[in-house]
């Protein structure tokens, strides 16, 4: 959160979530991301081995006002915008589309039959046509397909490779402290039998919340090891642990992330969670808002009663690169980011609702960009105070990793 006010804007969820309790609303309720700023959107494989993009972050979601997942994902863009060192007049056209593009999916998502819109998708013929009027096709085409080339090289024998040492014929998780070490050395204090007994109850009270066909497929996989890894910038202080599974044999890979989950920062202004376990919370909401899910989403409890949720670790995952992003490339990542937002309220909410609240003129576009203007200049400033605090000692910090 250090790094720029663009970093630090990802990390403050939870303060976000307590400045946008005191607005009004429309009072529709939908299943929210929570957090969904601009990073928390991306590719990923989907069951039928399709790209699809998509929102991938819902530690936060939550049933509340469509309109907090607006907001977040509005200044998202000013803020990145700004951070990029963009004009005014494009860092506000950018932050426009958004808004925009939300209340145009709306629109359409508010005609559609319900199972269209259950059915409704952005895979990458959805991209192609998204982009068609902000580039001219061959570069379009040329972009996508790099983009596909590098998704697809994430997958399981990819982190294999990265994350794992041979060890007598079999793959062992390897010990990068403190980013990354294997369970024998986190709890050191239970002995290797009673160690693998924990992981054992653990991996099996997960298997219990998958549909049974994914049960069987789980099954057929023998865990080999799992170690404690650091995650994010909002995640960091919660454990993430990834497993490493062999199927028929050791070139036959998959690897989970098990992410603690914690209740959801927006419970502390609207309402507690009707999941007492957050990892449910967190994977009944994905698959609520996402249009197609990881086949391998579950969740558990394990050590000391820490609720989890569990995914693959790397299935063609593939994130937009703000740091290199143009004002073309973000405007249409602000088209794409807009839509999906839409679609994942539509399919939980009332569309028809919302749309007739939006209208179909720019007003409503123009209120959530003066929003996100003044929230854009109230990050920075909440930036600049958390580094003064860093400087004189009142938040103290390691830089030693």
């Amino acid at each position: 959160m250090r790094v720029s006010p663009f970093t630090f804007y990802r990390g403050t969820a939870r303060i976000m979530s307590a400045d946008l309790a005191g607005t009004p609303n429309s009072g529709f309720a939908v299943q929210v991301v929570g957090d969904g700023h601009l990073s928390n959107f991306g590719a990923y494989a989907s069951p039928e081995r399709r790209l699809v993009f998509d929102a991938n972050d819902f530690d936060e979601t939550l049933t509340g006002p469509w309109e907090w997942d607006v907001k977040r994902l509005a200044v998202s863009f000013l803020v990145a915008a700004r951070h990029r060192g963009f004009a005014d007049v494009d860092s506000r056209a950018i932050t426009a589309r958004v808004v925009e593009a939300y209340r145009s999916a709306m629109a359409k998502f508010s005609e559609m039959g319900f199972m269209d819109l259950w059915y409704e998708h952005t895979g990458m013929t959805e991209l192609r046509q998204i982009g068609s009027g902000e580039f001219d096709e061959e570069e379009l085409n040329q972009r996508i397909d790099r983009f596909e080339r590098k998704a697809r090289s994430k997958n399981s024998l990819q982190a294999l490779r990265k994350l794992t040492v041979e060890d007598e014929g079999h793959f062992r998780i390897r010990t990068d402290r403190p980013v990354l070490v294997p369970i024998r050395g986190v709890l050191p204090e239970h002995g290797p039998d009673q160690l693998e007994q924990i992981v054992r109850d653990t991996f099996t009270d997960y298997l219990t919340t998958l549909r049974p066909d994914r049960r069987l497929l789980l099954e057929r996989y023998e865990l080999v090891d799992i170690a404690l890894k650091v995650v994010g910038v909002g995640s960091v202080g919660t454990r993430c642990f990834i497993l490493l599974l062999e199927g028929r044999d050791s070139s036959d890979p998959l690897m989970l992330q098990a992410k603690e989950a914690n209740a959801s920062v927006l419970e502390e202004h609207l309402h507690t969670s009707r999941y007492s376990h957050h990892g449910e919370r967190v994977v009944e909401g994905q698959r609520q808002i996402q249009a197609q899910s990881d086949i391998c989403l579950g969740w558990a409890t394990g050590p000391e009663g820490r609720n989890f949720y569990v995914r693959q670790l790397r299935d063609w995952k593939r994130s937009f690169d703000v740091e290199t992003a143009s004002p073309r490339d973000l405007d249409f990542y602000a088209r794409l980011c807009g839509q999906i937002l839409a679609r994942g309220h539509a399919r939980s909410g009332d569309p028809v609702a919302i749309a007739s609240y939006m209208g179909d003129s720019p007003e409503f576009d123009d209120a959530i960009l003066a929003f996100s203007e003044a929230y854009a200049d109230q990050t920075v400033a909440d930036y600049e105070a958390f580094q003064d605090a860093i400087a004189d000692g009142t938040l103290e910090v390691s830089d030693d990793l």
